[in-house]
């Protein structure tokens, strides 16, 4: 401990060989803070093009990645009760420099981590449940007995989606582009699972839909699919656009909203916890009591010890795999 901590840091973000990992004194705890070591951290596609000045917001150098993290509280700052050193969190809010052994967060923002669950599960949840929830509820106004098409399906926030989805009582159909991603979501629990193939792939939808189209779109793809999708949705349809890991970024003719009576919906987590706070709260409560009950669970896809952050990265950008890349910081 007296050697400090290591925390992975570049002051150039443009290539992840700038990067390189260094070590720091530990980081202390002041008024209504807690410090983490650090056992796992989540690698999303965002992380990825932030890490490499890809990101619509410029990273302030030097940089750390990391924004979601899952550990063991080791120290304690003045103003803090009800918590204890060794007990196992996640913060309910984004973290920052998340790649490293121990990161500082508010101790109002920190949620127990289950007994049975694992450090790399933890890690993966909050951003990904926190965006679907966002997405389905706040943005989609999901009701029960309602058909929700999920593209990405295998992905991390895919896969909270369909887990919620299913949660909220909604028929869930999943697209993913391969069998072995198909299979991911149908463990998950959709009820139908479809290829991404666009030959004829509005009339695969149907089929899968139950001869009608979804009542919701779930899209942090917005790839080829884009048009075709919103083409297919029922009456008062809504299609949730999160984010655009399917490549350029898609347009849409103006009259087909008002041809279908549906709605394109932007789905921005950032901007919602900072232009509406009360309504972010009541949803990380809402996780908070999800986790409290085991009713929460977030599917572990590859994971890399700390000092291959780069294949990490590099992983979570490329889209092909399963689940939420993970960062093991052991």
């Amino acid at each position: 401990m007296s050697a400090g901590g290591r925390v992975i840091r570049t002051r150039t973000v443009r290539a992840l060989d700038a990067y390189a990992i260094e070590r720091e004194p530990l980081p202390v705890p002041g008024s209504g803070e807690v410090r983490l070591r650090v056992r796992a951290c989540g690698v999303g596609y965002v992380d990825a093009l932030h890490a490499t000045g890809r990101y619509q917001l410029a990273a302030t150098v030097p940089f750390t990645p990391g924004v979601e993290v899952a550990g063991e509280i080791d120290a304690i700052g003045p103003d803090v009760e009800g918590l204890s050193v060794g007990m196992r969190v996640i913060p309910l809010i984004s973290v920052r420099g998340g790649f490293a052994d121990h990161v500082l967060v508010s101790a109002a923002q920190i949620a127990r981590i289950p007994d049975g669950m694992a450090f790399a599960e933890a890690a993966a949840i909050r951003a990904n449940w926190l965006t679907a929830m966002h997405a389905l509820v706040d943005r989609g106004s999901l009701r029960a007995g309602e058909t929700v098409l999920v593209l990405g399906a295998a992905g991390g926030v895919g896969s909270a989606a369909v887990q919620l989805a299913k949660q909220s009582g909604a028929r869930v159909v999943a697209a993913a582009s391969s069998e072995a991603k198909r299979d991911f979501a149908r463990q998950l629990g959709v009820d139908a699972a479809i290829d991404t193939d666009p030959e004829g792939w509005r009339e695969r939808l149907t089929d899968a839909c139950g001869e009608s189209g979804p009542d919701i779109v779930v899209d942090p793809v917005c790839g080829p699919l884009f048009e075709a999708a919103f083409r297919s949705l029922a009456w008062n349809g809504r299609h949730l656009v999160i984010g655009f890991t399917g490549g350029p970024i898609p347009s849409l003719k103006a009259n087909l909203p008002l041809l279908k009576g549906a709605m394109l919906v932007g789905v921005d987590v950032r901007q919602f916890n900072l232009k509406q706070p009360e309504s972010a709260e009541a949803n990380r409560a809402r996780l908070r009591a999800w986790l409290a009950q085991d009713a929460v669970h977030a599917p572990v896809g590859a994971t890399f010890p700390f000092d291959r952050f780069r294949d990490a990265l590099d992983h979570a950008a490329s889209g092909a795999g399963l689940g939420k890349t993970v960062l093991l910081v052991d």
